[in-house]
């Protein structure tokens, strides 16, 4: 099929390489030209292990990119793939897939055959029947249901394994209220289950399934902080929390999964989607309590981190290394990591800081110019006072005889992945 991506952030582009490796013939338009001129050289615009190689593979054959919305009227579907970013008080801010849909509705106006329209953001539910749909509508001067069919499919991709998160998924999501746009959505993806047979097809309505991507989103972060939660008091009582927690997640009704207790969780979905569902429960007067504790305990993890540092070390004027600096291994991408709030903290209370992490320095390096930034980790630890490990990269882990080059060997770890030696003084925060 010839499918159209308006959008090339992550998602846009991860979807856009893989459906080109699944055969279809794939256009993504965005207004950034760079971002254009990248995908159409094979070059990824981001940081995502085997993208590289998809885009390289694709383009100029069944992968290009453009700038012109024109590209919509020789594809059978468009996918809305654009960021939704939070606003001051958690609720979703939709004024650029909103600019974006009333693009798109103009060059529909243009169009004489069927045409399916699919949301891949994340909305809140109610978002494309009552918003973007009418934008349509209004702008394309054509009747969904009749000239052309809307339908939602929400993404699961997690940064650093996006591409084998598409092309190899527990499940997919097909949302529509029409039988003409179900057969579409179902058309595009039978390649793909037939690639992965074992991954689960759920076909159901436009509202539940964009409420199917917050509530997998908020189940796991809420499993996240349970799991934090629980670690913090068995830091109070001295018990090893890694043992409790491996012994709970042999439970079949728990499992293993996301229960690794740490500095929190950070990133473009976790972060954004929670306080979203957040806020659209209290626009129709329920109180999501729960919700509202998970990220409660998330935010209080990276205070708890420096906490412990205290208990050590005077943060002002120390010399203070942070180890990893991206919201997790694998990417580049610093959004909502949990290095921010501690770095915020850190130079608050005075401390002289440098940040290393093996991808992510020059996007932290944005929003913090003024710190200091190492080319390694062993250059980051050398004359340092503490060192505290945010991103559990397997290079920290890997750490050893680089702690001796440290002024005072305090190393608070915030994913418990350094190996206790002699030598230094360890504690995990967890």
């Amino acid at each position: 099929m010839k499918l159209s991506i308006i959008g090339s952030g992550y998602v846009g582009t991860t979807i856009a390489a893989c459906f080109a490796d699944l055969g279809h013939d794939v256009v993504n338009v965005d207004i950034d030209e760079d971002v254009v001129e990248a995908l159409n050289d094979g070059r990824s615009p981001i940081h995502e292990p085997g993208l590289d190689e998809l885009i390289e593979e694709h383009a100029g054959d069944r992968l290009r990119a453009t700038t012109d919305y024109d590209a919509v009227l020789d594809t059978d579907v468009t996918f809305l793939a654009l960021t939704t970013p939070s606003d001051d008080d958690g609720h979703i801010d939709l004024s650029i897939m909103e600019a974006a849909t009333k693009s798109l509705g103009s060059t529909l106006a243009e169009k004489d055959s069927d045409h399916l329209v699919v949301t891949k953001s994340t909305v809140v539910p109610t978002t494309t029947e009552e918003v973007i749909t009418p934008i349509l509508e209004e702008h394309s001067g054509k009747t969904a249901g009749e000239d052309f069919d809307v339908g939602m499919n929400p993404e699961f991709l997690r940064e650093g394994s996006a591409v084998s998160d598409f092309l190899d998924p527990d499940k997919v999501v097909l949302g529509s209220n029409t039988s003409r746009g179900a057969a579409t959505m179902r058309a595009v993806f039978d390649p793909l289950l037939e690639r992965a047979p074992d991954a689960a097809l759920v076909e159901t309505g436009i509202r539940e399934a964009e409420m199917i991507k917050y509530a997998n989103n908020a189940f796991l972060a809420a499993k996240i902080s349970l799991a934090n939660d629980l670690a913090n008091i068995c830091k109070e009582y001295g018990v090893d929390s890694k043992e409790v927690l491996d012994a709970i997640g042999l439970d079949s009704r728990i499992g293993s999964a996301f229960l690794g207790a740490g500095v929190g969780w950070g990133g473009s979905c976790f972060p954004k989607d929670v306080a979203a569902i957040v806020a659209a429960a209290r626009d129709v007067g329920y109180d999501p309590a729960m919700l509202e504790a998970t990220m409660e305990v998330n935010d209080r993890q990276p205070v708890r981190m420096l906490d412990i540092l205290r208990d050590h070390v005077d943060p002002d004027g120390a010399r203070v290394a942070v180890l990893g600096l991206a919201f997790k291994p694998g990417t580049d991408d610093v959004r909502n990591s949990r290095a921010i709030p501690l770095v915020d903290a850190l130079v608050d209370a005075g401390a002289d800081v440098v940040g290393y992490d093996p991808v992510a320095t020059a996007n932290f390096r944005e929003k913090f110019p003024d710190i200091d930034y190492a080319d390694s980790a062993a250059a980051a630890l050398d004359g340092a006072d503490a060192a505290l490990v945010v991103t559990d990269w397997d290079e920290f882990a890997a750490l050893d005889d680089e702690f001796d080059a440290m002024s005072e060997a305090v190393v608070v770890d915030g994913r418990r992945i350094v190996t206790r030696r002699d030598g230094i003084v360890y504690e995990s925060l967890v």
